[in-house]
């Protein structure tokens, strides 16, 4: 790298990540962000002597980079980031910069719901099983801060599409696609051709000895992985027929072959419930199985494995109504897996609502019509949520704050009722982010 500069854009946990191991590599690096950087940030930026700005982003500091490691966050129609391709900078994110300097095993999960639960349950079993292992990618601690401080043989990282986009050179040994339903179209130009391409991104660098995880029940996982040229070890997973190699159902127990080695366990011993959550185990237990952990270890992980919270996450049960908060459902499709997996009928009171990303209600309307009594609208402008469902939910409330949304479903509710924050929608209209809303939920249950 001619001037061995580099120019970190975002400050949070991934930037600030990034600029201590280009610092520790011994590249003269620079931060800039356009917000104002948490305080904790500052002081690790502070300690390791790299110089940075806040509330701004300074041109003349930044186009002079040889490469740029941008956070996930700024989207490529921002105007700076226009420049910087024009002036043909290189632009990575801290997954890719980081991917140089271990040599540790990659297992890398990607999908558009799961995959902050598939990702904990896998190094939940990792730990289990005595290895040296790392968190990292869109969970937990920054990857590239963990090269520059630790020494793990093996990492277990979560990706979301806006990580891929960044990535080039850097290969994952066990590439795990769990799903692909339509989400953040509004950054892919509204073309969910684009938001495909760019999740299979996880499957590039794959060689013969890699292997590829993926989900063969879902239609556009399906729909693509013929046309991609893989190289890897192809090993799926399907509640809907036998597979023969990977995971599938046998009548009710959860099965994997894969090089010669068996696993088994009755689907009612996992810890994790719903139909989605059978599929998460599966990717989990063909990891496992390719790693070579002993059966026992594999069967442990899935049965006593705690959940991650605001995922579907039991908060309380006050006179007699049960609380879940699954506040990190911020699509359609993640909601849909919540709704499936409540039991009974027209019990569930539904907090929902915030900022819409284009979303299609009616794909919910029969497990709606099935399982809902009533709906809590948590924010700013409801009257989509009003309009698909007006017809079919006698009661359709709004609020403002969490507290009125928790206050307006427990007067809802009576003993044997779900009150369940599943939002289908980002949350940015009232809250700073999903965990956020979720720990504000959950305060307001536990002061009724």
């Amino acid at each position: 790298m001619e001037n061995g500069r580099i120019v970190v854009l975002g400050g949070g946990e991934s930037g600030v990540g990034a600029a201590v191991l280009a610092k520790e590599k011994g590249f003269d690096v620079f931060l800039s962000d356009l917000g104002a950087l948490k305080d904790t940030y500052k002081e690790t930026l502070t300690k390791f002597n790299i110089p940075f700005e806040e509330k701004q982003h300074t041109e003349e500091l930044i186009l002079n980079a040889a490469e740029i490691i941008k956070s996930p966050g700024i989207p490529e129609k921002a105007p700076l980031v226009k420049k910087i391709r024009e002036r043909g900078i290189k632009i990575i994110s801290e997954i890719e910069f980081a991917g140089r300097y271990s040599n540790a095993k990659m297992i890398c999960i990607t999908g558009s719901n799961g995959k902050t639960t598939t990702t904990s349950l896998i190094y939940h079993m990792l730990k289990k099983a005595g290895l040296n292992v790392g968190l990292g990618g869109n969970i937990g601690k920054s990857f590239a801060y963990q090269v520059a401080s630790e020494n793990y043989d093996y990492y277990v990282l979560e990706l979301s599409s806006f990580q891929l986009d960044g990535m080039y050179d850097f290969k994952a040994d066990i590439a795990v696609l769990l799903n692909i339903t339509p989400d953040h179209l509004d950054r892919y130009e509204y073309k969910m051709q684009n938001y495909v391409d760019s999740k299979f991104r996880i499957t590039q660098n794959l060689k013969e000895n890699d292997c590829f995880i993926f989900c063969s029940d879902d239609e556009v996982t399906m729909e693509n992985v013929e046309k991609i040229v893989l190289r890897a070890k192809l090993l799926p997973f399907s509640q809907e027929f036998e597979v023969e190699e990977g995971a599938y159902l046998d009548g009710e127990t959860l099965t994997v072959k894969c090089a010669g080695l068996e696993f088994e366990m009755p689907v009612d011993e996992l810890s994790l419930k719903g139909k989605h959550n059978v599929y998460n185990s599966m990717a989990a237990a063909i990891t496992g199985t390719v790693l070579e952990l002993r059966n026992d270890v594999i069967r442990k992980s899935l049965s006593d494995f705690q959940g991650v919270e605001h995922r579907l996450e039991p908060v309380v049960k006050v006179r007699g109504i049960t609380f879940i908060n699954d506040s990190k459902a911020t699509n359609i499709n993640s909601t849909w897996y919540a709704l499936e997996s409540m039991k009974g009928r027209q019990n569930v009171i539904w907090i929902v609502g915030g900022v819409d990303k284009g979303n299609d209600y009616s794909t919910l309307a029969s497990l709606v019509n099935e399982k809902v009594k009533a709906i809590v609208c948590l924010g700013v402008d409801n009257a989509k949520i009003h309009e698909a469902f007006k017809d079919m939910i006698p009661i359709i409330i709004d609020t403002q704050s969490a507290e009125d949304a928790v206050m307006e479903s427990y007067k809802l509710g009576v003993e044997g009722d779900v009150v369940l924050l599943s939002p289908a929608c980002a949350s940015f209209d009232l809250f700073e982010n999903y965990e956020d809303r979720g720990r504000k939920f959950k305060n307001a249950v536990r002061n009724l």
